[in-house]
């Protein structure tokens, strides 16, 4: 009379041999699996080492001791365009560099991804829009951008002398491709830059950036 053995105990019996039929060399599943915390708030910004348009090495640490704005940037972007048509963006760029703060454009577009161009085009894009950061920065294999957790553009993030990131977020707090919107806006990285270098806590220190998605590679 053969036996009945209920299914749970079945089961568990499968297992059990599954487990030791498996070579003692075969890796983990979640072997190959990487992941990237973004950065956050209050705590030291991810150190990175991009090349800008003009050939050069540029690097948190050359920051050193002074206020540093990354703006994530895409120039075919419509929410882009806005803040570069408006001025908002020059006029942001102009006024803090020539306070000493560290400004850095960087564009993680992947190669045949919209936005990303030769650094020659690039140099043409920055001279027609009137664009005026320190340096504009590639990242086309996006490690930068991940690392800091942008999603969109313009998606800015201000950085202490320090190297303490004290602002993550949106420009400002209207979410809108409309020019005439600029003006009423409350804008945030001026915020966040005016209180900090006058060496008062940033009241709005995150908020939900908003524009196109980061062309990252698929």
């Amino acid at each position: 009379m053969n036996r009945i053995v209920p299914t749970s105990f079945a089961t568990a019996l499968l297992l059990t041999a599954s487990f030791f039929a498996i070579p003692a060399s075969a890796p983990p599943a979640f072997a190959a699996e990487t992941v990237t915390a973004a950065a956050a708030v209050g705590k030291q910004a991810p150190e990175f080492n991009l090349t800008d348009t003009n050939g050069k090495k540029r690097s948190l640490a050359d920051a050193n001791g002074k206020f540093l704005v990354l703006e994530w940037v895409n120039f075919d972007c419509p929410f882009v365009r806005k803040h570069y048509e408006s001025k908002n963006m020059q006029n942001l760029q102009k006024t803090f560099t020539g306070k000493g703060v560290v400004w850095y454009s960087i564009c993680s577009s992947a190669p045949n991804r919209q936005g990303n161009y030769t650094s020659e085009k690039l140099n043409e894009l920055m001279k027609s829009n009137g664009a005026a950061p320190t340096a504009y920065l590639a990242d086309p294999d996006g490690k930068v951008g991940r690392s800091y957790g942008a999603t969109s553009t313009p998606h800015m993030f201000v950085i202490d002398p320090k190297g303490v990131l004290i602002y993550a977020g949106a420009i400002d707090d209207n979410n809108s491709t409309d020019i005439s919107d600029v003006k009423q806006a409350t804008n945030y990285v001026q915020k966040a830059l005016t209180e900090a270098m006058a060496k008062k806590p940033v009241s709005t220190p995150t908020t939900q950036a908003y524009g196109c998605s980061v062309k990252y590679a698929k």
